[in-house]
């Protein structure tokens, strides 16, 4: 009977509804991309000076990233979970790449050239917490203390590796995928407070190994003025690009900051200053309460996911973008200090936008093929 009656509602439905099972794509989720991507196109207009060039990429971009969430989305997760150690592996053997014959650029060595340049550390955004939720999925919960051990070094190995790039902030995005799956696999208390008091005791050791810019970042951070024309230029320019935009902004492509290029990157790092001075602070949450729609869906995905494979994958997936919107919204703000991290789906940026896409692709799978399973069992 009940299969006869989501026979029935589904006819009514239309083709549209078979193709979006077809293809294994959740609506709400897709809604929200689709929302973040059409806003992003009109922002990004504005800041790249309504170059039509610009744009044309940031399309193709686009539509490479669509491409691939919706291939990870047909793949069982099953495949995935099969899958995650040769991605882990191949993702290193990349990064040792880097090292030896990186693309140097902006002060650092992070791409490689095979005819499409590209990020090696933005595949172990993926392949991080692919890899961890493996590993935790073949072993009791809450994890002993051998399995946290090896979590650390899954963890750390590609973290150091993209650190010494220098990519600072996407070593940091990689700690926080991995800890967040292994926080979601029922960490005890007492290793978290452990973790966090070991945490707190490394900061001296982690400022005399930080590149002399990074420290000047941190301290911008505690005083812009020190260095106006300097390390806190970007943040002084950001600060007064969003509050000039006040409650309702200057209206779109009327943003004095990003338009007469006072405010650097302003199509990447700091979008979300384009953003506040031309939509105002009304168009800021309206993008924030997109992205929290966006993580609470995900997180609904891993509260209903059927093992914990796919409960950790989703789950550090889902924190891992709220994470990538909280620091780039924080860092153009004043609130912490300047780090690599673009905002999410907004920035200009192919490959950070793939591996996001992608990443939402692989929640869709979880929760349709879920779905399946759920079917084919009544």
């Amino acid at each position: 009977m009940n299969v006869q009656v989501e026979g029935d509602r589904r006819s009514r439905l239309g083709p549209l509804a078979t193709v979006l099972r077809w293809a294994h794509v959740d609506p709400p989720l897709l809604a929200g991309i689709a929302a973040i991507l059409v806003f992003a196109t009109l922002v990004l207009y504005s800041a790249t000076g309504q170059s039509v060039d610009l744009m044309e990429a940031h399309a193709g971009k686009v539509a490479v990233a669509l491409a691939a969430m919706l291939v990870a989305a047909r793949i069982d997760p099953l495949w995935m979970r099969r899958g995650a150690p040769f991605l882990y592996v191949i993702g290193l053997a990349l990064l040792g790449l880097v090292l030896a014959t990186g693309d140097i650029a902006k002060g650092g060595q992070r791409w490689l050239d095979f005819g499409i340049r590209f990020q090696p550390s933005e595949i172990m955004k993926l392949a991080v917490p692919l890899t961890l939720a493996r590993l935790l999925h073949d072993r009791p919960l809450p994890p002993s203390l051998l399995v946290i051990v090896s979590c650390l070094v899954l963890i750390g190995v590609p973290a150091v590796l993209i650190a010494v790039q220098p990519d600072l902030g996407t070593a940091v995005l990689i700690v926080v995928t991995g800890v967040t799956a292994v926080f979601l696999a029922g960490l005890g208390w007492r290793y978290i407070i452990g973790g966090v008091t070991a945490g707190l005791a490394a900061l001296p050791a982690l400022w005399m190994v930080m590149h002399d810019y990074q420290r000047k970042r941190v301290l911008t951070l505690l005083d812009p003025s020190s260095d106006p024309l300097g390390a806190g230029y970007h943040i002084i320019q950001s600060k007064i690009a969003i509050g000039s935009g006040g409650v309702f902004g200057k209206g779109w492509l009327n943003g004095s900051q990003g338009q007469l290029e006072f405010l650097p990157e302003r199509s990447t790092d700091f979008i979300f200053a384009v953003i506040g001075e031309e939509w105002g602070l009304m168009g800021a949450v309206a993008l924030i309460t997109v992205y929290l729609f966006v993580v609470g869906r995900g997180l609904y995905i891993a509260l209903t996911a059927p093992d914990t494979f796919t409960r950790i994958l989703a789950g550090s997936l889902s924190v891992t973008f709220f994470f990538y919107a909280f620091v780039n919204s924080a860092m153009v703000t004043g609130l912490l200090p300047v780090v690599g991290v673009p905002l999410p789906l907004v920035s200009s940026g192919g490959t950070s936008m793939v591996t996001l896409l992608a990443g939402f692709g692989i929640l869709m799978s979880i929760h349709t093929h879920r779905k399946l399973g759920d079917a084919v069992r009544r």
